[in-house]
């Protein structure tokens, strides 16, 4: 069991990192990008042609990041801005279909290009012992660079201008207008910001995962899973949901068996509508 919960751990936090560049889409502009998944694979195919073509890893990941905010700046001047112009639910709807067409364009080019393509960062060195239990150093690393990313996040949210210039839009659009706050720069910085963090989905899954280009459609659900779950716009529900949820993943298939796993996340979210639409951290819609 304690093996169980330590890669329940691991898992939950590769969860949350891949639901805040979601749900901090969702908050800041009530967009839906149901192409997320499809964010990381392109970063991770980029990552993976750079480390082909003789790049050294480091920079072969920097230009996976490069590509992966590229991905959100071109979403955000162009497939959004119809979105951007409407409101409410019919905002929500639009992006639903916008994005779902990209994810689905994005899928087909990629398998069409790259077929067998894929992301795998191998981190050398034997397994380190925790609590009894040998674990992975791909995994311990990528846990701790989603850690790291998390108290980032914290910190910028909380001692930034720009980070509080973000929470104000995110609380009350018109009101952080009427401060000076320009939204749709804002709008751009989030989209920009969720395709740096799509990449470091990329990079940190791969240490452990291979992430190939038919990665997309299920990195995009567990994404919607973990969003609904912490709260749409929480980017501290997200964290607590992946992590609940990690661990309710690996027990169940140590359990159970693998099979099951995604049914039952499916439930959880279920659950969370049915008992508390606005998520474990969100903000209840008055």
């Amino acid at each position: 069991m304690t093996a169980a919960i330590l890669d329940g751990l691991v898992l939950g936090l590769q969860f949350g990192l891949l639901a805040v560049g979601l749900t901090l889409v969702y908050g800041i502009g009530g967009v839906l990008n149901l192409a997320y998944g499809q964010m990381v694979v392109v970063a991770a195919i980029a990552v993976s042609l750079a480390i082909g073509a003789g790049l050294p890893v480091g920079l072969a990941i920097g230009v996976g990041l490069v590509a992966g905010g590229v991905f959100g700046l071109l979403m955000d001047k162009t497939l959004l801005r119809p979105v951007y112009r409407r409101h409410g639910e019919p905002r929500v709807l639009l992006s639903l279909l916008l994005t779902l067409g990209l994810a689905f364009i994005v899928d087909g080019l990629l398998l069409w290009r790259y077929p067998l393509e894929g992301l795998t960062l191998h981190i050398g060195g034997g397994p380190v012992e925790i609590l009894g239990v040998p674990m992975r150093r791909g995994s311990l690393l990528a846990s701790s660079i989603a850690v790291a990313a998390f108290i980032g996040l914290f910190l910028f949210f909380r001692n930034t201008i720009l980070g509080r210039a973000v929470r104000s839009v995110i609380q009350n659009e018109e009101g952080a207008r009427m401060l000076g706050i320009d939204p749709k720069r804002v709008r751009t910085f989030i989209l920009v910001s969720s395709g740096l963090l799509a990449a470091l989905v990329a990079i940190t899954r791969s240490m452990s995962i291979p992430v190939t280009v038919t990665s997309g459609i299920s990195l995009t659900i567990f994404a919607l899973i973990v969003t609904v779950v912490g709260g749409l716009g929480s980017v501290a529900g997200a964290f607590l949901a992946g992590i609940i949820l990690g661990i309710v993943s690996s027990i169940s298939a140590s359990l159970i068996g693998t099979f099951l796993t995604l049914i039952i996340l499916l439930g959880a979210a279920a659950l969370t509508i049915l008992l508390r639409p606005s998520g474990l951290l969100g903000v209840p819609e008055e």
